[in-house]
Protein backbone atom coordinates (compact mmCIF):
# COMPACT_ATOMS: atom_id res chain seq x y z
CA UNK A 1 0.00 0.00 0.00
CA UNK A 2 2.89 2.40 0.40
CA UNK A 3 6.28 2.11 -1.99
CA UNK A 4 9.18 3.65 -1.56
CA UNK A 5 11.90 4.33 -4.54
CA UNK A 6 15.39 5.89 -4.03
CA UNK A 7 17.30 7.44 -6.32
CA UNK A 8 20.46 9.70 -7.00
CA UNK A 9 22.96 6.63 -6.19
CA UNK A 10 26.26 6.32 -8.64
CA UNK A 11 30.02 6.60 -8.63
CA UNK A 12 31.56 9.60 -7.46
CA UNK A 13 35.18 10.08 -7.05
CA UNK A 14 36.51 11.05 -3.12
CA UNK A 15 35.42 14.42 -2.17
CA UNK A 16 32.54 14.71 -4.42
CA UNK A 17 28.87 14.84 -3.71
CA UNK A 18 25.67 12.81 -4.03
CA UNK A 19 22.13 13.82 -3.20
CA UNK A 20 20.11 10.77 -2.45
CA UNK A 21 15.77 11.25 -2.93
CA UNK A 22 13.31 9.23 -1.67
CA UNK A 23 9.41 9.44 -2.34
CA UNK A 24 7.20 7.50 -0.92
CA UNK A 25 3.37 6.81 -2.56
CA UNK A 26 0.28 5.54 -1.54
CA UNK A 27 -3.14 6.93 0.23
CA UNK A 28 -0.59 8.42 2.72
CA UNK A 29 -1.76 10.69 5.60
CA UNK A 30 1.19 11.18 7.19
CA UNK A 31 5.19 9.89 7.55
CA UNK A 32 6.31 10.32 11.51
CA UNK A 33 9.75 9.21 11.11
CA UNK A 34 11.98 9.32 7.43
CA UNK A 35 15.16 8.18 7.30
CA UNK A 36 18.49 6.97 5.98
CA UNK A 37 20.47 3.74 6.43
CA UNK A 38 23.32 2.08 4.84
CA UNK A 39 25.02 -1.22 4.33
CA UNK A 40 28.16 -2.08 3.04
CA UNK A 41 29.58 -5.68 2.56
CA UNK A 42 30.68 -7.34 5.48
CA UNK A 43 29.31 -4.75 7.61
CA UNK A 44 26.20 -4.37 9.50
CA UNK A 45 23.23 -2.51 8.22
CA UNK A 46 23.61 1.15 10.03
CA UNK A 47 21.40 3.98 10.50
CA UNK A 48 23.13 6.84 8.77
CA UNK A 49 20.33 9.86 9.16
CA UNK A 50 16.82 10.25 10.48
CA UNK A 51 14.25 13.01 10.78
CA UNK A 52 10.64 13.73 11.71
CA UNK A 53 7.48 15.01 10.43
CA UNK A 54 8.33 18.31 12.81
CA UNK A 55 11.91 18.54 11.52
CA UNK A 56 14.09 16.97 14.16
CA UNK A 57 17.67 15.28 12.78
CA UNK A 58 19.68 12.03 14.40
CA UNK A 59 22.99 12.02 12.65
CA UNK A 60 25.48 9.14 12.74
CA UNK A 61 29.11 10.58 13.71
CA UNK A 62 30.71 9.12 11.30
CA UNK A 63 28.76 11.36 8.91
CA UNK A 64 28.08 14.54 10.97
CA UNK A 65 29.15 17.58 9.16
CA UNK A 66 29.27 16.34 5.79
CA UNK A 67 25.04 15.15 5.14
CA UNK A 68 22.45 17.20 5.75
CA UNK A 69 19.00 15.00 5.78
CA UNK A 70 16.23 17.00 4.74
CA UNK A 71 12.21 16.06 3.96
CA UNK A 72 8.86 17.71 2.16
CA UNK A 73 6.26 16.74 3.91
CA UNK A 74 3.18 17.88 1.53
CA UNK A 75 5.87 15.28 -0.98
CA UNK A 76 6.46 12.70 1.40
CA UNK A 77 9.98 12.57 0.12
CA UNK A 78 13.36 12.59 1.68
CA UNK A 79 16.82 13.47 0.78
CA UNK A 80 20.44 13.34 1.52
CA UNK A 81 22.65 15.61 0.11
CA UNK A 82 26.05 13.86 0.99
CA UNK A 83 29.29 16.21 0.45
CA UNK A 84 32.71 15.22 1.04
CA UNK A 85 32.23 11.78 0.20
CA UNK A 86 35.21 9.35 0.94
CA UNK A 87 35.28 5.59 -0.09
CA UNK A 88 34.31 4.20 3.44
CA UNK A 89 30.93 5.63 2.95
CA UNK A 90 30.53 3.09 -0.29
CA UNK A 91 27.39 1.39 0.29
CA UNK A 92 23.78 -0.04 -0.49
CA UNK A 93 22.01 3.24 0.80
CA UNK A 94 18.27 2.42 2.09
CA UNK A 95 15.36 4.72 2.67
CA UNK A 96 13.28 4.07 5.79
CA UNK A 97 9.87 5.60 6.36
CA UNK A 98 7.88 4.87 9.65
CA UNK A 99 4.74 5.74 11.37
CA UNK A 100 3.09 6.29 8.16
CA UNK A 101 -0.52 6.97 8.44
CA UNK A 102 -2.39 5.18 5.31
CA UNK A 103 -6.08 6.07 4.91
CA UNK A 104 -7.99 2.95 5.82
CA UNK A 105 -5.50 1.46 8.03
CA UNK A 106 -6.08 0.81 11.21
CA UNK A 107 -2.40 0.87 12.44
CA UNK A 108 0.17 2.50 10.97
CA UNK A 109 2.87 1.21 8.64
CA UNK A 110 6.75 0.76 8.20
CA UNK A 111 7.79 0.74 4.72
CA UNK A 112 11.97 0.17 3.33
CA UNK A 113 12.79 1.00 -0.29
CA UNK A 114 14.75 -0.97 -2.66
CA UNK A 115 17.97 0.74 -2.20
CA UNK A 116 20.48 2.69 -4.07
CA UNK A 117 24.19 2.14 -4.76
CA UNK A 118 26.75 4.70 -3.79
CA UNK A 119 30.10 3.95 -4.66
CA UNK A 120 33.17 6.63 -4.03
CA UNK A 121 36.38 5.75 -6.04
CA UNK A 122 40.07 7.04 -4.34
Amino acid sequence: QVQLVESGGGLVQAGGSLRLSCAASGTIISIGIMGWYRQAPGKQRELVARISSGGITNYSDSVKGRFTISRDNAKNTVYLQMNSLNPEDTAVYYCNADLIFVRGALAPRNSWGQGTQVTVSS
